[in-house]
């Protein structure tokens, strides 16, 4: 390890830490040697599990919640761009100004933290998990895990190097349809399963055919916001919930309600350390206005196994097999013949992970250094099949994907795409 970029977060006070960061890039500076607390029995007789929320808008503020009313774990600071959505999550949990942050890395330079949970707009994901991953933090992030493939095998490496325990909130892996719906099929309840279908939702905002520079926010810090996206001139449509829907933040719903229900096929098809070989991708994108992700999505995969899966509009998870099917979605199990849903799994066949609530899984593992239910690289495939296919609908043709090498075959253009450079500073 090079000790020139590290630094010692015990000692050194705000300016200090803040000056080193920004010479040193932003993200390769904190201490990887920090221990969480809670493995060697600190903090008695509770035990406790300390966590830093980052980013705390609508979905980070209800983590937050999650984890701070869960026994054992208490939320001890806060962070996010936007003061309004900082200042919200400290009064819900009763924190005081001093434990607010606009600013993750003075967050992960507090070494009375054990985990971190992370929930900033998709282009930040990687950045900040790899900031806690060498900070010592265990880290629970939000899906979709990634906005690049390349990131993401970067982040899954990472993450294995130092030994952390890591937590994709793709929360449908922990709800009891989908454990079951997955281990009826590969214990092959359905036959030989050929087939699956995907629903994702369309668009669930709209934006206007043409947009004017807006003044920022007081109390957005909107060049942090942007981080290592292309600097842009603030408008409202670009930030907060409706930057999914531009693809320099985000991959639309293809990443959003796609990295639920592909994540569930992944599972069911037992592809989670791998993925398609083939995509075909037809998609329809705006011609004016901000958002530039696809409004609607047609695409076919094929797996090595054969199994065909074709992504359109809908909603859940749809396993077709020679001698039945099943349907599953949020508080929905179908299947046909009915029978299939009072099968019961006998102890000799196969048994998938089961977790029964996501961030209990997350801060059991903490305690016990076990793989999470949806870990690192899990997400990072899951997330590489959402991304396969959208560059797919962008460059309007078929593909070949190799999963083990994580490339396109013969494909530069495509290739091209696996990745983006950063705004400076934030680079990896």
């Amino acid at each position: 390890m090079n000790r020139s970029n590290t630094i010692n977060v015990k000692t050194i006070n705000r300016r200090e830490f803040l000056s080193r960061s920004a010479a040193v890039a932003g993200v390769a500076l904190v201490c990887p040697t920090i221990v969480p607390s809670s493995i060697f029995g600190a903090d008695v007789p509770s035990n406790r599990i300390t966590v830093g929320s980052i980013g705390v808008g609508g979905q980070g503020s209800s983590n937050m919640r999650g984890l701070n009313g869960q026994p054992g774990c208490q939320v001890v600071a806060v962070c996010d761009v936007d003061a309004a959505h900082r200042e919200k999550a400290a009064k819900n949990i009763g924190l005081d100004a001093k434990a607010c942050y606009n600013d993750f890395r003075e967050l992960l330079a507090r070494n009375d933290i054990d985990a971190v949970s992370i929930a900033t707009p998709d282009h930040w994901h990687v950045l900040t998990s790899i900031a806690a991953v060498r900070a010592g933090k265990d880290v629970y992030c939000e899906k979709p895990l990634t906005l690049t493939i390349a990131e993401g095998r970067q982040l899954a490496d990472e993450v294995k190097r130092y030994g952390r325990v890591f937590q994709t909130g793709s929360q449908q892996r922990s709800g009891a349809e989908f454990h079951k719906a997955c281990e009826l099929v590969v214990n092959g309840r359905i036959g030989h399963l050929h087939t699956m279908r995907v629903g994702i939702s369309g668009n669930n905002r709209e934006c206007e055919p043409t947009w004017t520079p807006e003044p920022v926010p007081e109390g957005l810090d909107y060049d942090m916001w942007l981080g290592p996206a292309p600097w842009e001139p603030y408008h409202t449509q670009r930030c907060h919930y409706q930057f999914r829907f531009i693809l320099d933040y985000s991959g639309g719903q293809m990443t959003n309600w796609g990295a639920h229900h592909l994540d569930i096929a992944q599972w069911g098809n037992q592809t989670d350390d791998t993925g398609p070989i083939e995509i075909n991708g037809k998609g329809e994108f705006p011609k004016t206005g901000l958002f530039t992700t696809a409004t609607k999505a047609e695409i076919e995969y094929t797996y090595a196994n054969g199994v065909k899966m074709f992504l359109s509009r809908g909603g859940g998870t749809r396993f077709e097999g020679t001698e039945g099917w099943i349907y599953v979605n949020r508080g929905k199990l179908q299947a046909e013949p009915e029978s299939l849903l009072t099968s019961v799994i006998g102890p000799d066949e196969k048994h998938l992970y089961e977790s029964r609530d996501h961030k209990r899984n997350f801060l059991d593992c903490v305690r016990n250094r076990k793989d999470t239910i949806c870990t690192a690289e899990i997400g990072h495939r899951t997330a590489t099949v959402c991304h396969i296919g959208n560059i797919s609908m962008l460059l309007n043709r078929p593909l070949k994907w190799d999963p083990q090498k994580e490339q396109f075959i013969n494909d530069d253009e495509a290739n091209r795409m696996t990745w983006r450079p950063r705004r400076a500073p934030w680079r990896l």
